[in-house]
């Protein structure tokens, strides 16, 4: 591990030893040391699910109630109605065959590609390129869907897309740091409610196990349960 910075060692000071109720993690999370640019805050999720199990994959997608303060750049592939449905949302890039081309031979310069269900034979095959990067469009996350429109303009607006890790964690962005702390805790506290909706039948003990937040190049803040 590359040695820390001043201003992160200064901050590991002012890091609270103990869980804290999310408003006042939120708190301490903005008192750490700023930085030259504004910081994209994050939540980590630490869940007691089994990932080898098919029916306890934590996966799926939700628009926050303040955005995530960065403008996703978007990719569909659709044709006819559709496409034109996709550019009037404020799609960057809409194609099919040419696009699937430039995709295959490396580019990926995009947060989110969508599919409409008629492009799911064309998009399959990329998914050597988008599935480790994990932009491959997905039923279950939302993003093959016939109304692209709808769900272009949901990731325009703040859509955060998530997937339990190999090791049962959830990462997620939540906000920029520049956030007042109340819309910040307003975004956390509606992921955190979001993934508890979501605990499998089959999950046995405790489902959330750990929740921190911190930010790009910060430490980070336990939350309390």
């Amino acid at each position: 591990m590359g040695k820390k910075s001043k201003r992160y060692r200064a901050s590991l000071e002012k890091q609270p030893a103990n869980p804290l109720p999310l408003a006042e993690a939120v708190e301490a999370l903005k008192k750490y040391d700023s930085t030259k640019f504004d910081q994209t805050v994050e939540i980590h999720m630490r869940l007691g699910v089994d990932p080898n199990q098919a029916d306890q994959i934590i996966r799926g997608s939700l628009v926050l109630p303040n955005g995530i303060g960065k403008t996703q750049r978007v990719v569909v592939f659709a044709k006819g109605d559709a496409a034109t449905a996709a550019e009037e949302a404020g799609a960057d890039e809409v194609g099919q065959a040419d696009q699937a081309k430039t995709i295959n031979d490396g580019w990926t310069d995009f947060d989110v590609c969508h599919a409409a269900p008629a492009m799911v034979g064309l998009v399959g095959p990329l998914g050597r390129v988008l599935g480790p990067r994990g932009l491959m469009p997905s039923p279950r996350a939302g993003t093959v869907t016939p109304d692209v429109a709808k769900v272009v303009g949901e990731y325009k607006a703040g859509k955060v897309e998530f997937r339990n890790d190999k090791g049962g964690n959830v990462h997620a962005m939540v906000g920029k740091m520049s956030f007042d702390a109340e819309k910040l805790t307003e975004n956390i506290n509606t992921f955190v409610k979001f993934i508890e909706g979501m605990k499998p039948q089959t999950v046995k003990g405790t489902y959330i196990k750990g929740v921190a937040i911190c930010g790009t190049m910060s430490p980070s803040v336990r939350v309390a349960s």
